[in-house]
This record gives structure tokens, C-alpha cells and sequence, in this order.
């Protein structure tokens, strides 16, 4: 459809329904048609003032016969018996009244489609100083995100919902980022950086391999956003050491190549006050063991001291190589009466000690291959964003319990590093599942390092990215701090839970039925939230998907991280050092 078609008249303020200043009706005029999501424009001449401008979008459209009494007349009608006129009316909710005069669309103004200038109007993308691509509208047009409400300047921290494996809610946010980085929205992005979680198989293990899919149609879409249809610059890859395994070979079978190890030594373990992540499990704040967990911590930062070079560590005048001789000791020391009163707390009874106990001991199956002084240290095994723009953090071989321990050691200690940077930077953090680590009952050391990051991110310069199947079982403080919320396909029951009140009636039910690709994306400035659908991934997804696999990733690259990525040009901050 050209631009001149779309120009045209589409219908008429209809006289029979009120039109008030946020919400009106459109009689659509019999060869036009209105769609769910259209953008429409009305005018209106008001004495003294001049013309009032309404700004809206299709929230509902009805068809009927006009003229028909009964269910049966519409055989009477189809066979010109009886005279009847078929009538669709839209319903528009208001976006935006130029100038501020809230006063209703007169019935009988005419309704135009809004296109080119007056669809930056109503979206308020004329605002926009920087836009960030999310995807194209129902119309075939660009939609973007306020970078100010994604970098803290005026907001922060995305929070994307949806079924699993249908609502495509990692797709999204890692086309998110590939806008965020590549759109030219925000000036310093070779200064920003992303740590991204692969709970899910080893599908982000390729973020920097071209997808085989990728066509001529895939690079327009790409185009026409603005954006190049390349996979990922610089990244970075890790996973867990593969089990039983002494030489710390990562464990991964699709990609051999490109993925370092990581790990905890025993000495780090205890010098860092990790303890209380092996805890996080969300427990009752009355559990009076936790208490043991942080004296037990304090002892091993005080009484533990390096043994060699692979990570070993003496607790206690005791030699530990592996977690299970490290657990043996604290048990131990716990129990002992003479030890007992300074490694659990003088006045701690038997039986919260006990409680102690049993949750250590589980978690050795989980974290004996995570926190280990028997294999061969060497820098290149700590989990860090300083070497690369993005980081992946492969856990989807790892049990609940381990997944845990490494999602809330990493975010914290990343957290603390980019606060002891200052805010030179962003750091995007993406992490799926969120009502695991953040439920909404309970606590644990992960939801507080996340609260944090939800409260005072936005001033550190830390955007949480998080995606769950289930808004409503996630701490209300991180939804509520989320400037932008995007919904894919939802659940019937969960759609009609009140975390979803954003969304109009008629988008509740259409996201039970969205399909692959289509979000529906809600931001401040916008008052109706806004279906899009994204391009397919440039980069592969899955192993059958990746052309050539490079042989190295940004993790080897210590003289310059930063070469992989797209030139700077006349970037005034061009220059800056990486601040983190």
C-alpha cells in the first residue's frame, strides 16, 4: 500500500457513541478498513484557540449490521430481502492531544490514518532525541523505545513476560541489546557492556556467528530498522568445567572451540564471604540458621589462608583441595564444643546448627565441581565483562542450586566492580527466569543483590534486562522499577492477574494468542502499549543454524578488547577509556 493511499480519509467520528478527550469512536467509511494497533488522527477548530489535534490508536473494531433485529436477519440481508447496512466502528484511545486542550473529537470530523510526521506525534517519537529500534508496527513502520528510559537518565530496567518457548522473550532481549549497541542511540556504546545468563541449552553459545538464514528480505527488515543484520562483535564466552574432568575442559558439546571455564578456588571462596551464595535459595526471614551462615563466613575470611597455586587453602590449620574437604571442615568446626561457640555463635542451639548442617552438606553434589583448589589457576577462569562487550554465562548444565550460586556471585561482583568505576559505562545485565531468583515470598542473597540492582542500578549505571514466564510471582519492587514492559504470548489465567493492568482489555486477550515475534511493548511516554514484531536473529540460535564459527572469542584478546567492534568514526567519546 503506498503513502498516498494510507493518507486518505479511513472514516468519521461516529455520532452514535461519547467521545470523550481519551477515548473516541470511528465510523470507518465502507471502502476503508481499521486494524488493531492503526494509528489515527482527527482535527477539530476550536474558536480563539485554533485546531485541537486527537492523536490515537485502534484498541477494538466492531462489525454489525445496522438494521437487523434478530440473529436470523442476516440471511434475509445476505439475500437483499431485507435492507441493511454493514457498519465497523474502531475504538481509539488517545495518545495525544496537540495543543493541551482535552476537549472530545467533535462526531462528524474526519479521521485520517496517521503516517509520516503526524505518526511521530502520536507515538511521540518526535520527542525521541534517541530512539531505540524495538521492532516494526502493525503498519509496517519502525517503533522505538526513549533510550532515556533504558540508560537511567529519566529510567531504567526492562521486564519482559511470556510462556516459555512460544513468547520468544531471549530473542527479544538480545535484539534489544544488538539495537541498544548498533542503532547509534547511545554515543558511547563501545564503552557499554552486557552480561548475559544462558539458562536455556547452549543457544547464546553463537551470538558471534553469522545465521545461515539470514537472507536479502532479513537485511531489509534490519535496513529499514536502521540497524545491520551481523551478528554480535565481541563476545565473550563461559561455562562450568566439564565434570570429573581435571585439566578444567569447559562443559559444552556444540561449540568446541571459543569457550573458556570458570570457577572458584577454595581460598577465593573464602576470602570473598561466598558462603552465603551456596544459602540462596529463598528460606523464611524467621530461619534462625542464617545467622550460622554469616559467622561461618566471617571464620573462613579470618582463619583461611592460600596454599599453593591451584587454588587450595588452609581453614583452620586444615589443607582443603576440594569443596567437600572445605564443607568436612565447617561441619566439624561447628559441632566441635571447644569451636563451637566462635564458627556458629555463642548462643546458637543444636538444632539451628543442625539445620545449618544438612543444607551445607546438600550442596555438594551441586557446587563440588564450581569451588575447587585442585586444578591449575590461571586468570583467564574468572567471570568477568572487562574483556568483552558481551559476556555469556553458560549454566543450563548445571543443577537449580549451582545456577543459583554462580547467577548471584557474578551479579554481585560485577555490581560492585561497575559501582567502584563510577558511571562512565553501562553495564546491561539479561537474565531469564527471573521469578526464580527474585520470587515475590521469601528472601535470599540473589534477590537482594537484584532488589539493589532495581533500586540504585539506574544511578550505578547497572540495567537489569529480566525475562520471566510469570510477572506476578516476581518481587513487586523489580517490576514496579522496570520503565519499560514488554508481553509476549501469555497464559489465559496468568494475563488476567494485575501486574498486567498496563495492557488494554483487547491486548490481554490478543497476547494469549500472540504468535512467535510479536510483543506488545509499554513505555512511559507512550500511554496505550504498542504491538511490534522483530526481525528473525542475525546471529545463529543453535549449532545447525552458525556459518563459520570463529576459532577465538574477545576473552583471548587482552591488548585490545575492543577491536572487534564496529568503528567509532566521529564519536566525540571515541577516545574515552573503557570505564569498567
Amino acid at each position: 500500500m503506498d503513502q498516498e493511499t494510507l493518507t486518505t480519509v479511513v472514516g468519521r467520528v461516529a455520532g452514535t457513541e461519547d467521545s470523550t478527550p481519551l477515548q473516541f469512536c470511528v465510523a470507518v467509511d465502507p471502502d476503508a478498513y481499521l486494524q488493531l494497533d492503526d494509528v489515527v488522527v482527527t482535527r477539530r477548530e476550536l474558536l480563539g484557540l485554533g485546531q485541537v489535534t486527537s492523536y490515537g490508536v485502534v484498541t477494538q473494531v466492531t462489525a454489525r449490521h445496522e438494521g437487523a433485529s434478530f440473529g436470523s436477519d442476516v440471511f434475509l440481508i445476505s439475500d437483499g430481502v431485507l435492507p441493511a447496512q454493514v457498519q465497523e466502528i474502531a475504538e481509539i484511545a488517545t495518545t495525544r492531544v496537540e495543543p493541551e486542550c482535552y476537549v472530545p473529537p467533535k462526531p462528524g470530523s474526519r479521521v485520517e490514518r496517521a503516517v509520516g510526521e503526524d505518526r511521530a506525534q502520536a507515538l511521540y517519537f518526535d520527542n525521541m532525541t534517541r530512539q531505540v529500534a524495538v521492532g516494526l508496527g502493525r503498519d509496517g513502520e519502525p517503533v522505538y523505545l526513549n533510550m532515556d528510559f533504558l540508560d537511567g537518565t529519566r529510567g531504567a530496567h526492562v521486564s519482559i513476560s511470556g510462556v516459555s518457548g512460544v513468547a520468544t522473550k531471549t530473542s527479544f532481549a538480545l535484539f534489544l541489546l544488538h539495537s541498544i549497541f548498533r542503532g547509534g542511540a547511545l554515543p558511547n556504546a563501545h564503552n557499554a557492556k552486557a552480561l548475559v545468563f544462558s539458562v536455556k541449552g547452549e543457544d547464546l553459545l553463537f551470538l558471534d556467528t553469522p545465521n545461515r538464514a539470514l537472507d536479502e528480505n532479513l537485511k531489509a527488515e534490519y535496513a529499514k530498522l536502521g540497524l545491520p543484520a551481523e551478528p554480535f562483535a565481541s563476545v565473550g564466552f563461559y561455562a562450568p568445567p566439564t565434570p570429573s574432568d581435571t585439566t578444567g575442559k569447559p562443559y559444552v558439546t556444540g561449540r568446541t572451540s571459543g569457550v573458556g571455564a570458570f570457577w572458584w578456588t577454595i581460598a577465593e571462596f573464602c576470602a570473598k564471604d561466598l558462603l552465603p551464595y551456596v544459602f540462596a535459595d529463598a528460606e523464611d526471614e524467621r530461619n534462625q540458621y542464617t545467622m550460622v551462615i554469616h559467622q561461618v563466613a566471617n571464620r573462613l575470611r579470618l582463619d583461611s589462608t592460600p596454599a599453593g597455586k591451584d587454588g587450595a587453602a588452609n581453614v583452620d590449620g586444615v589443607l582443603c583441595r576440594t569443596y567437600a574437604e572445605l564443607v568436612d571442615v565447617i561441619c566439624e568446626r561447628v559441632t566441635d564444643e571447644e569451636t563451637r561457640a566462635s564458627w556458629a555463635g555463642a548462643v546458637t542451639g543444636a538444632g539451628t546448627v543442625n539445620a545449618f548442617i544438612r543444607r551445607l552438606r546438600s550442596s555438594q553434589r551441586a557446587l563440588s565441581g564450581l569451588i575447587r583448589g585442585d586444578l591449575a589457576d590461571h586468570p583467564a577462569r574468572q567471570l568477568s565483562t572487562e574483556n568483552q562487550q558481551v559476556t555469556v554465562v553458560d549454566i543450563h548444565n548445571l543443577v537449580e542450586r549451582a545456577q543459583r550460586f554462580v547467577v548471584g556471585v557474578t551479579l554481585a561482583a560485577e555490581t560492585a566492580r561497575k559501582e567502584a568505576a563510577g558511571p562512565g559505562g553501562l553495564l546491561f545485565t539479561m537474565l531469564d527466569e527471573l521469578n526464580k531468583y527474585a520470587p515475590r515470598e521469601g528472601s535470599s542473597p540473589i534477590k537482594e543483590v537484584l532488589l539493589d540492582i532495581a533500586e540504585r542500578g539506574r544511578s550505578l549505571g547497572v540495567i537489569l534486562i529480566g525475562a520471566q514466564q510469570t510477572a506476578s510471582e516476581v518481587e513487586r519492587r523489580i517490576v514496579s522499577n522496570s520503565s519499560v514492559r514488554i508481553v509476549g504470548r501469555l497464559d489465559a489465567a496468568e494475563a488476567s492477574r494485575p501486574e498486567y493492568g498496563f495492557l488494554p482489555a483487547s491486548q490481554r486477550v490478543r497476547a494469549t494468542l500472540a504468535t512467535p515475534g510479536t510483543m506488545f511493548v509499554s513505555q512511559p511516554e507512550i500511554p496505550v502499549p504498542i504491538a511490534v514484531g522483530f526481525p528473525f536473529p542475525a546471529w545463529a540460535t543453535r549449532l545447525s543454524e552458525a556459518g563459520q564459527v570463529p576459532t577465538t572469542t574477545a576473552t583471548s584478546k587482552k591488548s585490545d578488547p575492543f577491536a572487534g567492534l564496529p568503528s567509532r568514526g566521529s564519536d566525540p567519546f571515541g577516545d574515552d577509556p573503557p570505564p569498567f
